[in-house]
């Protein structure tokens, strides 16, 4: 399961708490954009294989992979981006959904991407692809 990603924080409220707090410590959104980007230099690697339409977020401006499996109950997810500021996204949605149940997982919308500010700093484009990689997150869930 090295592929997948696996987060510190038990929960996703704690996941979206911790995110909320290490963004309030930078001060302007730049410094916010290159933490992100960060983060998506840390993303376990996706495999090559995976790179295919089955496994392609669509309604994302760039390219984004997402594949998923069950374990032990919950669901794990591992994601990547052609693009560095979209893999430092991919990287806190897993972050918030991977490794945690269905209920949990379906009990948590997308909204949070608002409340963190994320959704309106991005271009619209930007923002509906990381709403979509959240929509076929739940899918994913609903269909597991």
């Amino acid at each position: 399961m090295t592929a997948f990603y696996t987060p510190d924080e038990a929960s996703a409220a704690e996941a979206i708490a911790a995110i909320g707090d290490e963004l309030s410590t930078f001060d302007d959104w730049m410094d916010r954009y290159e933490f992100i980007i960060e983060l998506g230099r840390k993303l376990p690697p996706y495999p090559e294989a995976w790179q295919d339409e089955a496994h392609r977020v669509q309604g994302c401006q760039s390219q984004v992979w997402l594949a998923s499996e069950v374990q032990d109950g919950k669901l794990w997810f591992t994601g990547a981006s052609d693009a560095a500021i979209v893999s430092g996204l991919v990287a806190l949605v897993l972050r918030v959904f991977s490794g945690r149940g269905k209920a949990e997982i379906l009990a948590t919308p997308s909204k949070f991407l608002h409340d963190l500010g994320l959704i309106g700093a991005l271009s619209s484009n930007r923002g509906n692809g990381v709403a979509a990689m959240v929509e076929r997150i739940h899918a994913i869930a609903k269909a597991a």
